[in-house]
């Protein structure tokens, strides 16, 4: 009986013990990782892909190293803040996560992943970020990391620092996986690059720099955009002079900016917060973020246009595209406030910082309409929280994202897949940690999705296998194909056809599947009619 019970403890306490993979030769040198504990696949965690040289500075390429490297450290990340004083992550953090089914096969299909946290928090963990959804469609899975914040994205315009390191970390993990994936048993010419919020916001900026020239061939962009405010850093001097201010200097001079900054820890970086005006919502939040860059002798910059402009000429890297949003994308944000921000929160003071009308009685009578639209003219509240939090999703999300993809359809001769997903499950974590009125309202708030195309070690399937099943079906199938539904399936009974200028609509992700409008609201039609006349041309005023 004894012997019983010991070979059962055995095989129980096997899933803890690591077992080491066969070794890969990468161009750092040889590396090993590990069998995930259910034998699934697969993983090399911790993965050093380029050198942080110092603050600000592009990245150099990636360390070498004698003996073998044991890829097996998952919890690394780039330094940032949790709460309000805790500093967490280190310097040290340009790393990378490769996953592989356990197969035979070569030449696999790879998705790079991209985690979204407004560009200051998030890491490519897989204890949220899990492969194991995706990789068992015989994907290859890498996840990253990258600088966050003003360490990654202090746009000075000078040689020390001359803007985008965090985006700069970025391509330098892509030509790692160009150069690299194959010994994985990748493709490096079947590279998917995909992102949510932040996330996606980069992968749209990743289509625009030419930078990212052939260092990927499809691209999936998850409630985010490069057109969005939140991902475009205006009046860059004037924005770090902000975080200076409140260490107690008053300045705008490039050259002093940096000599302040560099002598700062990380810590003083990283938790001194920059105060939000009144009246504006929480992501206005989101300061240090991607810029335009000036042309520096010697320095590669990574964008020097805007955009918009970039993609209204269509001068960018064109490939297949998957584009699209969460139904309630502003659930989480309205949730995010308080009892002290909401009583204070005011339409004008809250439009977005792309969006310059100069005439103040223009000024509020656009807030004026915008605030009749979504709260029927009313002053936010507790009692209209799930109204006005549609003014959050819709001016910062759904309608970057539609217009992105209708810049798309006029410029890019490859296929443009547009969804809406709209499905409110067990696994829609994001708006159940919201609470109420929140958790029991319908559809999807922003990124919600995520739960259903990754595994967490802490979280079973909650039931939830089909819809599961379903995203990383179409995630996978793109992946592979360039179509997300190559043929209809029971999975998949409904084939989502590309989105086209004499055809605008988005496939509706939900317990059932429908093709619908790309403008499903008389609010998003009347902000892109405000930007066509409003939007901003300039970072600089």
């Amino acid at each position: 009986m004894c012997n019983k019970w010991l070979v059962l403890w055995s095989l129980w306490a096997c899933q803890f013990v690591r077992q080491p993979t066969l070794p890969v030769l990468v161009s750092n040198g040889v590396l090993r990782g590990s069998v995930a504990p259910d034998g699934s696949h697969f993983r090399y965690s911790g993965i050093p892909y380029a050198v942080a040289p110092k603050r600000f500075a592009a990245p150099r390429p990636e360390p070498t190293w004698r003996g073998v490297f044991e890829a097996t450290e998952e919890h690394i990340r780039c330094p940032q803040r949790i709460g309000k004083s805790l500093l967490v992550g280190q310097e040290d953090c340009l790393t990378l996560n490769v996953y592989t089914p356990i197969t035979q096969q070569k030449s696999l299909p790879v998705m790079v992943f991209i985690h979204g946290g407004g560009f200051y928090d998030g890491s490519g963990t897989a204890s949220i970020f899990g492969p194991h959804h995706l990789v068992s469609h015989e994907i290859i899975l890498v996840t990253i990391n990258y600088r966050l914040n003003i360490q990654g994205f202090a746009c000075l315009g000078i040689k020390d620092a001359p803007g985008n390191a965090g985006m700069k970390d970025q391509v330098a993990a892509l030509r790692w996986v160009n150069k690299n994936i194959k010994a994985f048993g990748g493709d490096p010419d079947n590279v998917t690059i995909f992102g949510e919020s932040a996330g996606a916001g980069s992968v749209s900026l990743h289509i625009l720099s030419p930078m990212s020239k052939g260092l990927f061939h499809k691209a999936i962009i998850q409630s985010g955009s490069s057109t969005a405010p939140w991902s475009m850093q205006f009046r860059p001097l004037f924005m770090t002079s902000l975080l200076t201010k409140v260490m107690g200097y008053k300045t705008e001079d490039a050259h002093e900016l940096y000599k302040i900054l560099m002598e700062k820890s990380d810590g003083e970086l990283i938790i001194t917060r920059v105060p939000r005006k009144e009246g504006n919502v929480i992501i206005s939040e989101c300061l240090y973020v991607p810029c335009i860059e000036k042309q520096i002798d010697g320095e590669e910059p990574f964008l020097t246009e805007l955009p918009h402009d970039i993609l209204r000429k269509g001068t960018y890297n064109k490939v297949p595209i998957m584009i699209g949003s969460n139904s309630h994308e502003g659930y989480l944000f309205a949730a995010l406030e308080n009892d002290t921000t909401i009583p204070k929160i005011d339409f004008e003071k809250s439009l977005p910082k792309d969006l310059v009308i100069l005439d103040k009685e223009t000024r509020v009578e656009v807030a004026r309409k915008l605030q009749e639209f979504y709260v029927r003219g009313e002053k936010p509240s507790r009692e209209n929280i799930l109204e006005w939090a549609r003014f959050h999703g819709e001016i910062y999300f759904t309608y970057p994202v539609l217009e992105e993809t209708m810049l798309y359809l006029e410029t890019n001769s490859e296929p443009v897949y547009s969804y809406l997903f709209k499905y409110s499950g067990n696994r829609n974590f994001i708006k159940l940690l919201s609470g109420k009125p929140f958790s029991t309202a319908p559809g999807a708030t922003h990124a919600d999705e995520l739960l259903y195309l990754f595994s967490q070690h802490f979280l079973g399937t909650l039931f939830e296998s089909k819809m599961v099943d379903r995203m990383t079906t179409m995630w996978t199938n793109f992946a592979k194909y360039g179509n997300p539904t190559p043929k209809q399936t029971e999975l998949l009974p409904l084939q989502w056809p590309p989105t086209t200028k004499t055809s605008l609509h988005t496939f509706g992700i939900d317990s059932e599947l429908s093709i619908e409008p790309l403008w499903n609201h008389e609010s998003l039609k009347y902000i892109r009619q405000i930007y066509s006349k409003y939007r901003r041309r300039d970072t600089r005023d």
